[in-house]
């Protein structure tokens, strides 16, 4: 979703309602985050909101996300395979891939990575360090990292 003012959206693809929730507390604590969070619960709808398709056919999608908070973990169409077709697709591919999920296993590590992450964050379990987790990816992606328009 692009805002006339400039202000790029932050997908979140998650489709842990309790985790998705505990994302975006944590994000909305930040006082500098003015871009606009939209979730997607699962890979599929993920993709018809990046393309337009589906249920999201009416939306621009001239203006693509800021950023991709990623759960790799979800049922149907996982998030493996939601960043693979991300990091294909030419009109995708430069938006930048924030993998968060609960697994450690170095095949996920390693497979996310060559499938074009951007960055790899296994999901803290206590609040407090993940509120740190995710104020510490806000500050990189948006105050230290230039994105793509």
């Amino acid at each position: 979703m692009h805002d006339p003012n400039g202000i790029q959206t932050i997908l979140i693809i998650e489709d842990n309602d309790d985790d998705f929730e505990a994302t975006e507390r944590a994000l909305c604590r930040k006082k500098s985050l003015s871009n606009p969070i939209f979730r997607c619960r699962d890979g599929q709808e993920a993709l018809d909101y990046l393309k337009g398709n589906g249920q999201y056919a009416s939306r621009d999608v001239t203006g693509t996300p800021a950023l991709i908070l990623l759960d790799l973990n979800m049922p149907g169409l996982d998030g493996r395979k939601v960043l693979e077709r991300i990091k294909k697709d030419d009109a995708l591919c430069d938006i930048p891939v924030v993998v968060m999920t609960t697994s450690t296993a170095q095949e996920d590590i390693s497979a996310s990575y060559r499938a074009g992450a951007n960055t790899y964050v296994q999901k803290p379990i206590y609040w407090n360090e993940f509120v740190e987790a995710i104020s510490g990816l806000h500050d990189y992606w948006f105050q230290i990292a230039i994105l793509p328009k």
